[in-house]
């Protein structure tokens, strides 16, 4: 009985403790719940402040744009009659100016930019591509001319238009198709260059109807030709016509001509958003790192795809593969001098690139400068060497035929020089340097816009000269006679590294580029 009496009150204490625990756990766990909802609702009220806040900048964002926009609607509403009689007034002088034109006697001998401007203010666009191809010998004075005589026509973009289709005529007659190619290029150049961005609706329909026929003789030929693939992507970011082309059709010409001068610029112009870093990507696996630094500066892209990694990178790539031909030569004079030619042309082309981009502080060239050096020396001798050793061998030929003329027979002629001299060095000679693919010097800015009606940024490297380095090409090491030119300036074949070459083409002595806005709609804005 007393055994029972002294288990019961601690039974008791021993219950009332457990469940004193129990409680102790259930407060615990409300009081973390309590936390936990208190940290979440804590958050959902800063969260929904923050949005809050976006909302009202944006909202206020909004505000500020629409009053300009529509300060700038009414500044233009109210200009409408002042720029409606200037218009008239200046196509009224042009008018008088083409009728004098028609009336007058032409002059018997007018100077080059009388004449382009007689033919712009007649609107003959047939004539004036008759007039531009038999001036081939003077493009750099056409060059600097015709976009001046070109804002004497009374309606310019008609008149670029006349000239396309006058070349497409011609391209599907075969019949002067490449001289007319080259004229229809500086014309359409000098369309860029021009001030007005506002096409009237009519014109751009006729714009649409003149590159869809482009299009199908594009199609139509199994290789295209560099340059006419730029006056195309030219025509289609001058009238706006980018949204009536797939991005793969498009990014299919810049892949191929990636090495053209112009292609960076264009395909910034043509707005492939986040693919062109897909193309830019594609550049540098197939090996182009020259081109892939051009891209990423015109699109702003030089944090992601840095420059100076990119030429590091094409340096060792080069240094990999002459190396490996050399051993492969076994010392063969062919294959030492294709290797010292390709390795001459990679130095070059990073030689330009840096210098185009001012990363000389970053990249060290007196190596690569000092080394270009000793393979144009060494070349010049072999060329001396070579040039000296097949003098002997027509002269034995001249006597051989005992004949007094100078000239070498035919068998003197195609002998053991063959092999040595012509075949094996003088090829070589015709390829162009890989900076010659970037001809003029680029200033490229970082932008990812183009704004037509302020000064066009590329004015400064289009139309001037670039002072090269020791190392630079000149004209002599890689050019070629006018007539194993096509009339495009362009040789028909030869390649580089793989790449298509395109001779000693140049637009150092042409009119600036000046590519027009990114397009936010499918057209631009009409006049009416």
């Amino acid at each position: 009985m007393a055994t029972q009496l002294s288990t019961t009150p601690t039974a008791k204490v021993d219950q009332f403790f457990e469940e004193l625990e129990a409680k102790k756990t259930i407060l615990a766990k409300c009081t973390n719940l309590f936390t936990t909802l208190s940290t979440h609702f804590s958050s959902l009220q800063h969260s929904v402040t923050d949005k809050s806040q976006f909302i009202d900048s944006k909202l206020q964002s909004l505000e500020s744009l629409s009053s300009e926009t529509l300060q700038s609607l009414h500044h233009r509403q109210t200009s409408i009659p002042e720029r409606e009689s200037a218009a008239a007034a200046r196509i009224s002088d042009q008018k008088e100016a083409a009728l004098a034109e028609v009336r007058a006697p032409p002059p018997t001998d007018p100077d080059l930019s009388a004449a382009l401007k007689s033919l712009s203010r007649k609107m003959d666009a047939v004539a004036l591509l008759r007039f531009v191809v038999s001036k081939r010998k003077e493009s750099a004075s056409l060059r600097a001319e015709i976009a001046e005589a070109m804002a004497e026509a009374v309606d310019p973009p008609r008149l670029v238009l006349e000239a396309v289709e006058e070349f497409l005529r011609s391209k599907a007659a075969n019949s002067g198709v490449t001289d007319k190619r080259w004229a229809c290029g500086l014309l359409i150049q000098a369309l860029m260059v021009s001030e007005s961005r506002e096409y009237s609706r009519k014109i751009l329909e006729r714009a649409v109807a003149v590159v869809e026929m482009w299009k199908e003789h594009l199609d139509g030929e199994s290789e295209s030709g560099a340059a006419e693939v730029v006056m195309f992507l030219q025509m289609v970011v001058c009238f706006g016509l980018r949204s009536r082309f797939d991005d793969e059709y498009l990014r299919k010409f810049i892949m191929e001509f990636a090495s053209r001068r112009d292609m960076a610029k264009l395909a910034a112009s043509l707005q492939f958003g986040d693919k062109i870093i897909d193309i830019i990507d594609e550049l540098i696996r197939s090996g182009k790192e020259i081109e892939a630094v051009y891209f990423a500066s015109e699109s702003g892209l030089t944090e992601r795809f840095p420059p100076i990694n990119l030429l590091k990178s094409y340096h060792r790539n080069y240094k990999k593969n002459v190396t490996t031909t050399s051993r492969k030569g076994n010392n063969n004079h062919a294959t030492t001098d294709d290797s010292s030619t390709s390795e001459l042309n990679s130095i070059k082309s990073i030689i330009k690139c840096v210098e185009d981009h001012k990363l000389e502080s970053e990249f060290n060239l007196d190596h690569l400068r000092k080394r270009a050096t000793l393979l144009e020396k060494a070349k010049a001798e072999r060329k001396k060497s070579s040039t000296s050793g097949t003098k002997p061998q027509n002269k034995r030929g001249s006597r051989g035929n005992g004949s007094s003329s100078s000239r070498p027979a035919k068998s003197a002629k195609f002998s053991n020089a063959h092999s040595s001299s012509f075949g094996r060095r003088n090829l070589p000679s015709l390829q162009p340097s890989p900076g010659a693919r970037f001809s003029g010097p680029f200033n490229y800015p970082s932008q990812t816009i183009f704004d037509g009606a302020t000064v066009n940024p590329y004015a400064a490297t289009y139309g001037t000269t670039h002072t090269q380095s020791p190392a630079g090409i000149t004209q002599q090491h890689f050019s070629i006679p006018v007539d194993n030119l096509g009339p495009s300036g362009y040789r028909s074949s030869g390649s580089y590294s793989g790449q298509a070459s395109y001779g000693i083409y140049d637009y150092r002595n042409g009119a600036p580029l000046t590519y027009p806005p990114p397009y936010t709609v499918d057209q631009p804005t009409y006049r009416g």
